[in-house]
């Protein structure tokens, strides 16, 4: 372990490439179940504006305000660590789509029947929605009308972490997001990367977002907890044992959880890490190198040397994940937020006032 720290990024990527055969590959769009439709094409990259936000935000609004969140978080995701993936997952979906602004909560209404919650890869596989109206209701019971729904979110994404990492990957939070007022599927089309994506769409996903390749490999190391449908990587040729690079006992094991043929009515859930799928910590990294991982999205990482690399490092230097984690998740939740006149504090999670 300790050489392995020590390692040049050139002497690590021949570590990468002994394990893995490194070479430049393209994937296409999955076909029909594969989980998403072909996005809209990339806009230019926004800067984040998360200038107005501050650590503390609610110290005299609401001085319990964290707190609060925490311990409804904290009770959730240890009768069920999968609700902590879906909150970690439920900031990102937020933030990729207008800003972290709480629109992924707000439901379809007569004037808006098609919301980010009812697009494809967010229906139905993201949850957490219950916990945040948890947190809401008790939030309003101590300081009406004070904390947005947004800084909801967004606390509960660093808490659902630091409860599924044991404290490891805890951080400080900057709060005063306002809730935005619109939400379409559309845009969630657009602005998510699917699993399906190759490494420089990928790129090009979180550089529209104003992150780097560091903050993709980073955050993409979220996929050690929780569960996937199997439609996210079966109609993408992953299981196939003639194209796919899955290491093939991992494979045969899919095979056998997962339908040829995933359907809505057919189309069970397995878990992302088979060894700690109940913790957030860096064996998704050691599972990619090991080709053990599910998403072509997951795969691609170890396309180039710099992301390989940086595969590498985070999987075998201890401690130094969880401190990039906690960084890349401040830096996601600043990705174009609304503060002051921009937007609302909604008094319903999922209705705009």
């Amino acid at each position: 372990m300790a050489r392995l720290a020590a390692l040049t990024t050139a002497a690590m990527l021949a570590v990468v490439c002994s394990v893995t055969c490194c070479q430049a590959e393209g994937y296409g769009y999955p076909g029909p179940g594969g989980g998403y439709p072909s996005p809209s094409p990339t806009p230019p990259a926004p800067t984040p504006s998360g200038a107005d936000l501050a650590v503390g935000f609610y110290r005299d609004a609401c001085p319990n305000a964290e707190a609060i969140v925490r311990d409804v978080v904290k009770k959730a995701v240890e009768q069920n660590p999968g609700v902590g993936a879906g909150l970690i997952r439920m900031l990102f979906h937020d933030c990729f789509v207008q800003g972290c602004d709480a629109s992924v909560l707000l439901d379809p209404t007569a004037a808006n029947t098609q919301p980010e919650k009812l697009s494809p890869p967010n229906f139905p596989s993201l949850r957490g929605f219950e916990v945040i109206d948890a947190a809401k209701a008790a939030l309003e019971a101590a300081c009406p009308g004070k904390v947005s729904r947004a800084d909801i979110v967004a606390f509960a994404g660093r808490d659902a972490s630091a409860v599924l990492s044991g404290g490891r990957a805890d951080f400080a939070m900057p709060a005063g997001r306002r809730d935005g007022r619109a939400s379409s599927a559309n845009d969630a089309l657009q602005f998510l990367p699917p699993p399906s994506f190759n490494l420089s769409e990928l790129t090009a996903s979180f550089a529209a977002k104003g992150l780097d390749a560091d903050d993709l490999v980073v955050l993409s190391g979220a996929h050690t907890v929780g569960r996937s449908h199997c439609s996210s990587f079966v109609g993408d040729g992953r299981l196939n044992a003639s194209t796919s690079d899955m290491n093939p006992a991992l494979a045969a094991s899919l095979r056998r959880q997962c339908p040829a043929n995933p359907t809505a009515a057919n189309d069970p859930t397995v878990v992302q890490d088979t060894v700690t799928p109940n913790t957030l910590d860096s064996q998704y990294y050691r599972n990619a190198l090991r080709r053990n991982v599910l998403f072509t999205s997951d795969a691609a990482l170890l396309r180039s040397g710099q992301t390989a690399a940086a595969v590498v490092q985070n999987a075998f230097v201890p401690g130094l994940w969880e401190q990039k984690f906690a960084a890349a998740m401040v830096k996601m939740a600043s990705i174009e937020v609304k503060t002051g006149a921009n937007g609302e504090i909604r008094r319903n999670c999922r209705v705009v006032n």
